[in-house]
């Protein structure tokens, strides 16, 4: 363990990935940082744990090891939250400037998929990201492919300073509706374009005024990642997602970063305008008893997951989700050993996507015949939440294994955190990408900073991922 200075620029508690990404950050940028954590563990609820680990969580280690029967335990990473990252967005984009990118390795997965109908007549089908790939979707008729080709060459030719390329809309003030309507876009690609390609959980952004050209910039980003690798926008670290966290911990303490695990926060204290100044923790080695070694230390501002603040937080859902190992990748999904597909609302009469992100051992990620598939979606009742996921789990096809907990519920910080120095992160939503966490990043540095947080993406023709 490094030595504990005596004052620090940002204290910041809890290893989750946007903690991570902020702790490396900082210190990049010449904060002194000191990182703590009560588990003994990097990740947080964004970790990768192996499958007796997973078996031990969800209450299912009944009977003689039922673990036994997948193999060795280390051949596992389980991820506890189902994301992927989009090869042009901003998460990779902070991998590249912060050179985290040189302690991890990152593969692409295999393809983007849609649901269309429900229950027997529902269709998967890919993504279309061009317009090339509009006229040979099945997802559409003849007629709607060529409107829908000429709506993805316009968004690809869009230029938001020149109104030469803007069809003649306001898009400071117009709905995405109005642009759906000067395309003549039928409600069922409307449904595809808004959820699968712009990545809006509902279709609440329709008719909200000045929307269209964040849901423009949206799908651009989408083809752009698209064009990158070819088969999906999205690529994946070897070994799990618990290797970002690390990958960041990692930079960190290059750039004079102090962590610790395994240490609780006992107090927080503040100054007498009311903001945080310092904290009081008791760090315990691992597997020794005993009262452990006490310290406290000054703090110029305190970043948090919201698990540590429980007053300072409201709850805005709750997470439902399920953990599912299969023995054959999806079917209708061209024998992808990984994707993303999902379900948009209105398809299956809900208020929020279903999300379903699927991983192989083509990501060291499980032993070979096996793939690991996250259902995810936000809760509409209070009970029978299998029954909402069953659109997802008929998608699977025979499963081989189902870990699915209670709601998870998602939080949200009351207060922006200037007042009192203490900045909180969201919750892990249900969506299989980062693009909403690295909004969250970005949120925190501006409140914490006082300003944007710039970086810079991948150079053209470089990348990433391996094929």
């Amino acid at each position: 363990m490094d030595e504990i200075a005596s004052e620090y620029d940002v204290v910041v508690l809890g290893t989750g990935l946007t903690e991570c990404v902020l702790s490396g950050v900082l210190s990049v940028k010449g904060k002194k940082v000191l990182h703590i954590d009560r588990n003994d563990h990097y990740g947080g609820e964004a970790a990768s744990v192996n499958i007796e680990a997973l078996f031990k969580k969800y209450g299912k280690n009944t009977g003689d090891e039922p673990w036994k029967k997948y193999g060795r335990i280390n051949d596992w990473n389980i991820d506890l939250v189902p994301k992927l990252l989009m090869s042009n967005g901003e998460l990779t984009n902070i991998l590249v400037s912060t050179d985290v990118t040189r302690y991890l390795e990152f593969k692409q997965i295999a393809g983007s998929f849609v649901q269309q109908g429900a229950g027997s007549r529902a269709t998967v089908a890919k993504v279309p990201s061009d317009a090339g790939e509009a006229l040979r979707s099945p997802l559409m008729g003849l007629f709607e492919k060529r409107r829908a080709r000429n709506f993805l060459e316009w968004v690809g030719s869009f230029n938001g300073n020149d109104p030469a390329t803007h069809k003649g809309l306001d898009l400071s003030s117009c709905t995405m509706k109005e642009v759906y309507d000067k395309f003549g876009l039928e409600a069922t690609t409307r449904d595809f374009v808004g959820h699968s390609m712009a990545l809006y959980q509902t279709d609440e952004y329709i008719n909200q005024a000045g929307m269209a050209q964040d849901a423009i910039q949206r799908i651009r980003l989408y083809v752009n990642s698209m064009a990158r690798y070819g088969k999906s926008p999205y690529i994946y670290p070897l070994y799990g997602l618990g290797e970002l966290p690390q990958g960041f911990a990692r930079l960190s303490a290059i750039y004079g970063g102090t962590y610790m695990l395994n240490t609780d926060v006992d107090e927080i204290q503040f100054d007498d305008a009311g903001k945080a100044c310092g904290i009081k923790a008791t760090m315990k080695e691992r597997g020794e008893e005993g009262p452990g070694m006490k310290f406290e230390t000054k703090a110029g501002k305190i970043l948090a997951d919201p698990s540590y603040f429980p007053g300072k937080v409201q709850v805005v859902g709750h997470l439902i989700k399920a953990i599912c190992i299969l023995t054959h990748p999806i079917p209708n999904t061209d024998n992808s050993d990984s994707l993303q597909l999902i379900i948009p609302q209105s398809q299956v009469g809900r208020k929020h996507d279903i999300y379903i992100a699927m991983v192989s051992s083509a990501h060291n990620v499980c032993p070979k015949g096996y793939y690991i598939a996250i259902v995810s979606t936000i809760a509409e009742g209070d009970s029978n939440h299998h029954l909402e996921l069953q659109p997802g789990f008929e998608r699977l096809g025979s499963i081989q294994e189902k870990f699915m907990g209670s709601p998870t519920p998602l939080y949200a910080p009351l207060e922006s955190g200037v007042n009192d120095n203490i900045f909180i992160s969201k919750s892990y939503d249900a969506t299989s990408h980062f693009e909403t966490t690295t909004d969250d990043i970005r949120d925190i540095y501006r409140r914490a900073e006082g300003h944007e947080l710039v970086v810079e993406g991948l150079r053209e023709g470089q990348t990433l991922a391996q094929e």
